[in-house]
């Protein structure tokens, strides 16, 4: 079975930042079935916002790729490549549906940012 890699796109001036939960992909591009073994960020702009905004992404449940933080900390503080809290050393995730990539903005609405998901 080959490994095949999704990548999802986050960028303020397009998916804007209100507090809520944001498609980043397609709809239903991560077929059912599919293992999910682990997931990279990379933070292009640093996400910004007015108050204690917080992000967290996900695929199959709440925060299963990345969980929610602060975007003051670790992932989302500096840019450049990041391992998620999804990675290879914990269990894979089995989609039961098909689904895409999402993020949760909580908290504050963000005012800027741009970050990519790549999942394995």
């Amino acid at each position: 079975m080959p490994i095949l890699v999704a990548r999802a796109l986050y960028d303020f001036a397009v998916d804007g930042g209100a507090v809520s939960t944001i498609n980043l992909m397609p709809s239903a591009a991560l077929p059912s079935g599919a293992l999910v073994l682990a997931a990279f960020l990379n933070v292009i702009t640093v996400p910004t916002s007015g108050g204690a905004a917080t992000i967290s992404v996900e695929t199959a449940a709440a925060g299963d790729l990345q969980s929610a933080a602060a975007i003051s900390g670790a992932p989302w503080s500096s840019t450049g490549w990041k391992a998620a809290t999804k990675t290879f050393a914990t269990a894979p995730i089995k989609l039961t549906a098909a689904r895409n990539i999402t993020m949760t903005i909580g908290t504050a609405a963000l005012t800027a940012g741009k970050f990519e998901v790549i999942v394995f």
